[in-house]
């Protein structure tokens, strides 16, 4: 599918090949809407082919044909799941192209905004198109944070569940915005470093760099969060492990002095006054109570259980 629209007015038309002042959006084009777009176009081969190849990570070079960039972001960053999708844009003095599989979150949101003041270049263009897929990645790191918070709470709350596996699966797919948002920083970076426009043109690509590196920051402290939380549970593991051997230890130590009464006067010795006492029984079972009441009022004095 090939669709344009003009960079002065944003008016959608029929494109037929014009290639000055325009935009030109490809998603999965035909072989002859390819062969089509290459006689108005002059692509550089390895743009292109890095462009059409599947899977392919974010990179951006300055050819001598044009600049090309291609970056990859989430199709749900509002849900953060693995689903990615890719936008490559081959930027001219006078023109872009973009391509997508399937379009992307950012190219619909651009589209309509092209023709006013701000969004009326090719290179304005690439900035909107650049910053808002920035915003996708600052949308996935606010329902990182979410997911994060709600666990960090049930840690707290459900002691006994065990939250280690979804811990590292929020690890998994931190790491992976992480990445992709390193990726796009590096690749904006190398644009604005190369990319022949001007000085306010420049800014623009600072500014779209910036919002990467800030959004590869708030994916480092989510990550420093998630193993702190790691630890806070093993902690609080230990912790619950210590609480449950010192209550054991509370009643050993009381069982023990009875014990000892009881293997005592459990001998067989012929000359023993409790064992020919008529209130010996209850003596014994007297003495058993005292020392083991004794003892548990220590211990919950002392706060041991």
């Amino acid at each position: 599918m090939i669709r344009a629209r003009r960079l002065s007015d944003g008016q959608d038309f029929p494109w037929n090949g014009e290639h000055e002042n325009v935009w030109v959006d490809t998603q999965d084009p035909t072989p002859d809407e390819l062969a089509a777009l290459r006689a108005a176009f002059p692509l550089n081969r390895l743009a292109l082919e890095d462009a059409l190849e599947r899977g392919h990570w974010s990179r951006a070079e300055v050819y001598p044909e044009h600049a090309f960039i291609t970056v990859r972001s989430y199709v749900n960053p509002d849900q953060v799941d693995e689903f990615t999708e890719r936008l490559s844009i081959f930027t001219f003095d006078h023109a872009v192209l973009t391509h997508s599989p399937g379009g992307t979150r950012a190219l619909n949101s651009v589209w309509p905004l092209t023709g006013r003041d701000s969004v009326n270049t090719a290179q304005e263009v690439t900035y909107e198109l650049l910053d808002h897929t920035a915003d996708t990645f600052f949308t996935a790191a606010d329902a990182l944070e979410a997911r994060v918070d709600d666990l960090e709470e049930r840690v707290f709350q459900q002691v006994r569940e065990n939250p280690v596996p979804h811990v590292f699966e929020l690890k998994h797919l931190v790491s992976q915005a992480r990445r992709l948002a390193t990726d796009a920083r590096e690749a904006t970076a190398l644009l604005g470093r190369h990319a022949t426009c001007t000085a306010a043109d420049l800014v623009r690509y600072r500014d779209v760099q910036d919002s990467f590196t800030r959004a590869a920051g708030r994916f480092d402290t989510l990550r420093d969060l998630l193993t702190n939380l790691l630890d806070l549970h093993l902690n609080l593991q230990s912790q619950r492990m210590n609480e449950v051997m010192r209550t054991l230890t509370a009643v050993s130590v009381i069982f023990l002095p009875l014990t000892f009464l009881a293997g005592v006067w459990g001998m067989n010795f012929e000359f023993m006054p409790e064992l020919r006492s008529p209130h010996g029984y209850a003596l014994a079972w007297g003495t058993f109570l005292l020392i083991g009441a004794a003892l548990s009022v220590y211990f919950k004095r002392r706060g041991w259980w």
